[in-house]
């Protein structure tokens, strides 16, 4: 039997980050309050009720601030005003409150990387011309060839297409994202103090901590070197690189200045776990999302392998892990489960589906899944609508695709906007409870005609629907004195394609990814089971929670 992981922290000290489950909300999708077709505070207000029963612990919102909505809200123009779109800075506080009355804690985004073209600072820098204080801000250089017609470098978008763009009086600007997102300059000081005072704004009106968008990519190379020279084991120019984490060091010396225990959650895409760990040290960010294990195929072998690395590199520096499947940059997991992989799935790629998705296998290692994810050691997070079992919608009309990717792509990569559809409240008709039923506009995204089945109406109550079991797994969670942070020890008895760990005390999480039935391990009673257990052999792709 081989044991992973961080010391357990006593539950009577141990800060609520290590254990929580965090929902995670896309607020232009989650619920919409004012009948605009566009989620809301208002329309999340409306739902706290919802979010209590479900058994989460805090709630990351993704970005609320003032923006054009070029990049649905990760084009920041005012990171001290709540966009209109959404509602309004007083409307904010008293949700925080609301949330806090419900037991819920709120983790907004933060967006450090980049700003909107529309910022006050960028539209001065592009006021003021070349060699300008206000450039320093963000990256501006003269382009290359005899007349500076060529970008600076060879660096491309995560959107696609170049990651420079020229400007009236013949500068370039880099946005590693769209050209609506200009790329920050974290060697000016006054990038890191308008930050500290962002972060401080939002923490004196109660926010618990914060996601931060894009983590690893906030300090390049100043030498702007081109990417076609860099050679394997070379230090990357825009991300991941080491002096990152004098930025983190400040923000967690300023965090530990409120009560709490205001947290810091990175987006931090790394090559390996050894580099992750280097975002969570004790002086630095309280965790990270954990993509490889949202990355890794439906296979006992590599996500065994994710698990031990997890766990044994954020041992080292005594952070809890934070399991994640889905999220709003990737395809649904319900419909990734239900068929391989194009090609490997690598940090800063797409993922490539090989066919179309089997999506009665994939619900069925969704459920499993999420069995395994909420027994491992640490927090997780939960993407609004997996609890309802929602898979991706991969036939959204083009003439609707609203993600820039679609655009910068050159329409060969539809971009994320699958995995942000409206999500189904109720009814058996499109906007299925969304929005007001005196709405007059639709859905900002259209919702498939086949949905009724995955309302939260229609799902709670049935005790075989996905809501319920996420109900009750996190009810078994909450009481049960193994789960949340801690170690594991794994049952090495158990066979090629099974997972078992066993946590104390007296608890048992069995996973069959084989493809033939597994007799249970010992045990005195199933606490939970992704699909009924007979004559205590676990299907394929099943999983269960076991009493000792």
């Amino acid at each position: 039997m081989n044991e992973q992981g961080a010391t357990p922290v006593p539950p009577t000290t141990a800060p609520w980050w290590r254990s929580a489950v965090i929902y995670q909300v896309y607020i232009r999708s989650f619920a919409d309050g004012d009948g605009d077709g566009v989620g809301d505070i208002a329309g999340i207000r409306s739902r706290l009720p919802y979010l209590k029963s479900l058994g989460v612990d805090a709630l990351w919102i993704n970005p609320w601030y003032k923006s054009p909505q070029a990049d649905h809200g990760y084009d920041v123009a005012d990171y001290r005003e709540i966009d209109p779109l959404f509602g309004t800075v007083a409307e904010a506080e008293q949700f925080i409150e609301e949330a806090h009355a419900h037991g819920i804690r709120i983790v907004p985004d933060i967006v450090p990387n980049h700003s909107s073209d529309q910022h006050a600072w960028f539209r001065a820098a592009l006021a003021a011309g070349p060699g300008s204080p206000e450039r320093e801000r963000y990256i501006f250089r003269p382009g290359r060839g005899p007349d500076g017609s060529l970008p600076p470098n060879d660096w491309d978008s995560r959107f696609g297409g170049p990651a420079w763009t020229r400007v009236a009086d013949g500068e370039w600007y880099l946005h590693l994202f769209a050209p609506q997102q200009p790329d920050l300059d974290w060697q000016h000081p006054d990038v890191h103090a308008e930050f500290e005072a962002v972060l401080r704004f939002w923490f004196e009106r109660g926010v618990d901590g914060f996601r931060i968008d894009v983590a690893h990519g906030l300090v390049k190379d100043p030498e702007l070197p081109d990417l076609a020279g860099l050679t394997d084991g070379g230090v990357h120019p825009f991300w991941d690189r080491d002096q990152v984490h004098d930025i983190y060091r400040a923000w967690r010396r300023l965090a530990d200045e409120y009560p709490g225990d205001r947290s810091f959650v990175a987006e931090a895409w790394t090559d390996t776990p050894e580099r992750l760990a280097s975002y969570v040290r004790s002086d630095g960010l309280h965790t990270a999302f954990n993509f490889d294990f949202l990355m890794t195929d439906w296979d006992a072998k590599d996500l065994r392998a994710v698990i031990d690395d997890t766990l044994a590199m954020l041992g080292t520096v005594g952070a809890p892990a934070t399991w994640v499947m889905s999220n709003h940059d990737v395809m649904r997991h319900a419909s990734r489960y239900g068929r391989r992989a194009a090609k490997k799935w690598v940090a800063n790629e797409s993922y490539v589906p090989a066919g179309p998705a089997d999506l009665a296998l994939g619900t069925r290692r969704a459920r499993a899944a999420a069995l395994l994810t909420l027994a491992l050691p640490g927090g997780a997070y939960v993407y609004q609508g997996e609890e309802l079992g929602l898979p991706e919608v991969e036939d959204l009309p083009e003439s609707v695709l609203q993600d820039p990717v679609w655009e910068r792509s050159g329409h060969t990569d539809r971009g994320r906007d699958g995995c942000r559809v409206p999500i189904p409240w109720s009814g058996e008709t499109a906007p299925y409870g969304f929005s007001p039923a005196d709405a007059t506009a639709a859905p900002w995204l259209p919702q498939p005609a086949d949905w009724a089945p995955y309302t939260v109406a229609a799902q709670t109550g049935d005790e075989t629907s996905m809501l319920e079991l996420y109900r009750a797994a996190l009810r078994v969670r909450r009481d049960h004195p193994a789960l949340g942070d801690g170690t594991l020890t794994w049952l090495d008895d158990a066979p090629e394609g099974v997972l078992a760990f066993r946590r104390e005390p007296g608890f048992v999480c069995v996973v069959n990814l084989s493809t033939e039935p597994y007799p249970l391990p010992e045990h005195t009673s199933v606490l939970l089971a992704g699909e009924p257990v007979e004559n205590g052999r676990l299907a394929p792709d099943q999983a269960a929670w076991l009493a000792l």
